[in-house]
């Protein structure tokens, strides 16, 4: 029996447009277009929501809807940072993981050691990780399979965890409206509806021979759906690219050395990282980021085979160099190099545990 994790970003856009914007938290809010230029909304929060706005909507009918909406263009290489880092934090936990998009993605935790090999403790410190860490929230279901993992994580958004034991799934499907099941769309359920199929309990009376007469090469997969079964794996090979720490201050740091003595301290966690992922990886580069008071960030990087602490305080003084002002966040990450990909010319690694204080 598999113990497989759906993670599902809550209005992931506006979560963070409000995370680094307080003066946005409370009020209707969409990211999107512009309304005088035939824009759509990409993603709303939950207070637009109310109003009836959603994604793939006209802007201005948006606006329509709820004349207060507030509307912010869309920074996709801000997104794919966070979603970078929500990958860091699955990858603590398991190596295969499944994106979907930019906002959610299935985990395989049915070998992992973390929290006595519980699926439910990993979701649940995963959701705290991401909030207390990266000031977003996730929702997340826990289920045998992946069709029932991913209807979980929708059952309580948001901020909400779903568990549906072995023991639970019959209990559960036989309930579920046709409307949840992946694939099934309006046309499809309205053809069910004539037939006088609601829910999974009335996809059972029907033979599999029956279902594919009925929807075709579909009607197989709404045979097993029907009774929770879903073999499918959660593929990725579950390769990093980076490993990184970082950490938000509850006071600006103004002087530089505040600044070293910070780094230290993050450098030291970002080797306790390291040291737990084996000789799987070699590393080529070193990253520093800060990020001001203004909310404005900058990122220095360089290539590196070692990963010294002299080449980050290097890259520390590149930031305050550029512009020394108080930062209220303060990251540093290593590139990594998968050496199971077999790509590129041969050459021995650098074991990571070996990484030294120089």
């Amino acid at each position: 029996m598999r113990k497989i994790i759906h993670c599902d970003c809550d209005c992931f856009y506006a979560s963070v447009e409000m995370r680094d914007d307080p003066n946005l938290r409370g009020r209707p809010l969409a990211v999107g277009g512009s309304s005088d230029r035939r824009g759509v909304i990409s993603t709303c929060n939950y207070e637009a929501r109310s109003y009836g706005v959603r994604s793939a909507m006209p802007t201005a009918q948006a606006k329509k809807l709820c004349p207060d909406l507030i509307v912010v263009p869309g920074n996709m290489a801000k997104y794919r940072e966070v979603s970078g880092q929500i990958r860091e934090i699955f990858l603590d936990y398991c190596d295969d993981i499944e994106p979907l998009s930019l906002d959610e993605a299935f985990l395989d935790v049915t070998n992992s050691a973390r929290c006595q090999g519980s699926a439910t403790l990993i979701a649940e410190e995963i959701r705290q990780r991401v909030k207390d860490n990266l000031g977003i929230t996730i929702s997340a279901g826990v289920a045998p399979n992946k069709f029932l993992a991913k209807i979980a994580s929708d059952w309580r958004k948001p901020d909400g965890l779903t568990v549906i034991t072995p023991d639970e799934v019959d209990q559960f499907v036989v309930r579920l409206p046709v409307g949840k099941i992946h694939g099934v769309g309006r046309v499809t359920a309205e053809k069910m509806h004539r037939q006088g199929i609601h829910t999974c309990a009335d996809l059972r009376r029907y033979s599999q021979i029956e279902l594919s007469k009925l929807f075709g090469k579909f009607g197989r997969r709404l045979y097993e759906l029907s009774r929770g079964i879903d073999e499918r794996p959660v593929s990725g090979d579950g390769a990093r690219k980076s490993v990184s720490v970082e950490r938000t201050f509850s006071e600006d740091l103004c002087e530089f050395e505040e600044w070293l003595e910070q780094l230290s301290a993050l450098y030291m966690r970002l080797l306790e990282r390291v040291e737990k992922l084996g000789d799987r990886y070699e590393v080529n580069g070193a990253t520093v980021k800060v990020k001001y008071a203004d909310f404005t960030q900058s990122t220095h990087e360089r290539s590196s085979r070692a990963g010294r602490i002299s080449e980050f305080r290097q890259l520390l003084q590149e930031c305050w160099e550029k512009r020394p002002n108080p930062i209220r966040l303060l990251g540093v990450g290593l590139r990594l190099t998968d050496l199971r990909a077999g790509k590129g010319p041969e050459q021995l690694p650098l074991p990571l545990p070996e990484l030294l204080l120089r």
